[in-house]
């Protein structure tokens, strides 16, 4: 297979003696998950490192460029040596794609971020890349039971680090599955809880003083087309199955029908996804036939940063309740602007609760006994464990195993919409002056260093986590030779 051409967009920079990383992930450029992701911890580590990327895309419309885009984050980050360059691929990449970046940019490791599956074909020649450079992989799973047909992926690395507590305790577990239980026989596999971070700069609380303010109230009358409303559930997911986007519909029209007509027109669900989604459903649709009486409004444009930090200042409550989910980023992107979240008890989603157990709060460390909270019988009504005052979990009710044959098996735990609609029935009787302490508690809990859900402990982390293991590293042996003796 021939190279694609280049074509350089942008200014090089010069040479650094800071080490380099190789990126496969989406393009930093995206407003995936992945890609706001990847962008925060490339801002946030460019002073450590310089960056170039293998930024991937569903038919890529800068395939075959080569984007230089260090000018824009030095701007953004202040940071003068600033160097991250995009090599954008229409896909998941290619093995010889990635051996003639190992030629010509010399990067000093790779860095995976996304699914294990849609890069197979970089674990498989992992044999060749460890003779050269480490493979770091920022994990997502987002259910049990265990993964086990990932451990060949994680064997392949040098780094794993964990996106969620839940995440990190199924890695742990796989890595040591039908493995002897002798000391020093399990993997060494360097394994951190990692949980995404969110920029409290950006994201935060709007007030009169802020330089903003005026902008935002602009942006709050137009997106609620002029209306006053005294209470708005915010959702904010892409509009596919496993969110349960139209379960959320439902339950707002169960939540709806206990308020009278007066206070139900003052009751707006916002939602900001495609309205139609050819892997989810046609929410007009559902709207129109399962909650025509009661307000519901889709936000379908591109938002900006700040935009998004409007939706959740403009928000009461925030709402996720996906089936199964690695992180969830929207909960921790409200409550790091001070709104109140209510979430599924299942994947990432436990993180942004607080839950504890006797008042202290459950460790990464405890998840590899635990597994998960989202069994309803063992952990709903147990006296000793607590969450945060701005969390109102859903225990989910209904659990199945869902598959495929790029994923054999995952849980798919599913919530039942009246049990949601109670839980937005119990914000909304909360009286706002109590939610809004609320969500300035959940604002200080996702700030405070001991969750680690903020940008700069995540960039803090993987700073830690590259230089530990570029510093123990030593290159994968070329062959391993094994001596036959005759019995």
């Amino acid at each position: 297979m021939a190279l694609p051409k280049l074509r350089m967009v942008g200014k090089d920079n010069p040479t650094s003696k800071k080490k380099k990383i190789l990126l496969l992930s989406d393009d930093l450029r995206m407003h995936s998950g992945i890609g706001t992701v990847s962008r925060e911890f490339v801002r946030g580590t460019v002073k450590e490192f310089d960056w170039i990327q293998m930024g991937g895309a569903i038919k890529h419309p800068d395939a075959g460029q080569l984007i230089d885009i260090s000018a824009d984050i030095q701007t953004q980050t202040g940071v003068e040596d600033a160097s991250v360059k995009i090599y954008p691929i229409s896909g998941y990449g290619t093995p010889e794609l990635l051996r003639h970046l190992l030629e010509t940019e010399k990067p000093d490791a790779i860095m995976h971020f996304t699914d294990p599956r849609f890069w197979g074909w970089l674990y498989n020649i992992e044999h060749e890349i460890r003779q050269q450079v480490p493979i770091l992989y920022y994990t997502i799973w987002d259910d049990l039971p265990l993964p086990i047909w990932n451990q060949p992926f994680y064997e392949c690395c040098d780094w794993l680090g964990a996106i969620s507590k839940q995440t990190y305790g199924i890695v742990k577990n796989v890595r040591d599955y039908n493995r002897p239980k002798e000391e020093g026989t399990t993997q060494s596999w360097q394994v951190d809880y990692l949980p995404h971070g969110i920029n409290e700069k950006v994201f935060r609380p709007i007030t009169e003083v802020d330089t903003l303010w005026s902008h935002f109230t602009d942006f709050k009358k137009h997106m609620l087309d002029g209306k006053e409303y005294n209470y708005v559930l915010y959702y904010n997911n892409r509009n596919i199955r496993r969110k349960q986007t139209s379960d959320i519909i439902l339950a707002w029209n169960e939540f709806c029908k206990t308020l009278t007509t007066e206070q139900a027109d003052k009751c707006l669900l916002l939602m900001h996804t495609p309205a139609v989604d050819p892997n989810g459903t046609d929410l007009n649709a559902v709207k129109d036939m399962v909650c025509p009486n009661y307000n519901i409004k889709f936000s379908q444009k591109h938002l900006s940063e700040i935009e998004m930090m409007f939706m959740y200042n403009i928000a009461d409550t925030t709402i996720n309740i996906a089936s199964n989910e690695g992180f969830g980023l929207s909960g921790a992107e409200s409550l790091m602007c001070g709104t109140p979240i209510i979430n599924n008890v299942t994947g990432g989603l436990q993180d942004h609760c607080g839950f504890m157990i006797d008042g202290k709060y459950i460790t990464s460390d405890q998840y590899v006994t635990i597994g998960s909270l989202h069994n309803d019988k063992e952990w709903k009504d147990n006296n000793k464990l607590t969450w945060g005052e701005w969390a109102k979990p859903v225990w989910p009710s209904n659990r199945s195993i869902q598959g495929s044959p790029e994923t054999p098996f995952i849980f798919d735990d599913r919530a039942r919409f009246d049990d949601v609609a109670e839980k937005i029935g119990e914000w909304y009787n909360t009286p706002a002056k109590e939610r809004n302490k609320c969500g300035a508690t959940g604002r200080a809990y996702v700030t405070n260093s001991d969750s680690m859900l903020s940008a700069k402990n995540m960039c803090a982390g993987f700073v830690r986590g590259i230089n530990t293991t570029l510093d123990k590293w030593t290159p994968r042996k070329r062959f391993t030779i094994y001596k036959i003796e005759d019995k």
